[in-house]
């Protein structure tokens, strides 16, 4: 009987995918790899009140929004699918660590939801251990009862799919630099800028107003990366590097800055700091979000923003 059951879940596992943090980094190349595999892949719904509230809830006050609402899209997908998906991605190999939330997620969720039978599958990423992508992605796909050989077919062809993918985003952000009019560059994480609850509205108001508005994590990473050095050769965390040196790669192309954070993340406290202080010829407003938000007050400090930009202009 056992056997049995272990086939069936085999050839048609439902695999959840919580539509929060590393998912809007690599939702396409999970998404390309359970399917290939054969799986079926549930997505949990874009961030909405109710997402918020059973996530703050499940988080300790002390986590950061962007938890909050990570534990809030995976209670949304208990019960509804074999299992979910939690990554846990530690470094990309020397001095390219990750921060430490990450590292923890999949315990941290694990133990938030021992009590409802779910299971999860762990993506476990740690370079400076010898645990790179590929070898993560193999043992996801062993865990689930496919063949090693099938498991890295579905990879390469989800890289495939990924680079495919990215290749047209970051032509697209470049395009929006040569756009007439003010130019203004979203600093943030792209678990906040894409977030339908708290990211969106931010930039949908800024087009409003008629402001092109680039995000700062849609680059050429590697060289992003480099350009970080330049800024501080001593920064840690592997995703304000790449948005450091983005900006500094892109700073005499924009009219100003928006910072985008969660409250309350330490490093994002740190670097945002670094940013302001390094970046000084440019206009630079810090928006730190956390679950007592409205929009009403960040829409006037936008507007307070570009009118403080069109001033300095002579064109207000």
């Amino acid at each position: 009987m056992k056997k049995t059951e272990n086939k069936s879940i085999q050839h048609s596992p439902v695999i959840g995918l919580p539509n929060a943090l590393l998912y809007h980094r690599y939702g396409i190349l999970w998404k390309s790899f359970f399917t290939s595999l054969g799986a079926k892949v549930i997505v949990s719904e874009p961030t909405n009140k109710e997402i918020l509230r059973l996530g703050t809830e499940k988080a300790m006050d002390e986590s950061c929004l962007s938890a909050k609402i990570f534990l809030g899209h995976v209670q949304s997908l208990i019960g509804v699918c074999d299992y979910i998906l939690i990554p846990r991605i530690s470094s990309w190999g020397r001095k390219r660590n990750m921060c430490t939330r990450f590292e923890s997620l999949y315990d941290l969720t694990c133990s938030t939801f021992r009590n409802t039978g779910q299971k999860f599958l762990c993506c476990n990423i740690d370079v400076s251990k010898k645990i790179t992508e590929d070898k993560a992605f193999l043992s996801l796909g062993q865990e689930l009862g496919f063949s090693k050989k099938s498991a890295q077919n579905a990879y390469k062809k989800a890289k495939k799919e990924e680079s495919l993918y990215w290749k047209a985003s970051l032509k697209s952000q470049e395009q929006l630099y040569k756009a007439d009019g003010m130019k203004i560059l979203l600093a943030g994480h792209s678990y906040l800028l894409e977030d339908a609850y708290f990211g969106k509205p931010i930039s949908d108001y800024l087009t409003k107003l008629g402001i092109t508005s680039i995000r700062a994590d849609i680059t050429d990473r590697h060289e992003a990366l480099k350009h970080s050095l330049k800024v501080s050769p001593t920064l840690k965390w592997e995703f304000n590097r790449e948005i450091v040196g983005s900006i500094q790669m892109h700073r005499n192309k924009v009219d100003g800055i928006i910072l985008v954070s969660a409250f309350p993340c330490g490093p994002d406290s740190m670097v945002n700091e670094i940013i302001s202080r390094e970046f000084q010829e440019l206009p630079v407003l810090t928006l730190v979000l956390d679950a007592q938000n409205g929009t009403a007050g960040i829409e006037t400090r936008l507007e307070s923003f570009i009118d403080i930009i069109k001033f300095k202009k002579g064109t207000l």
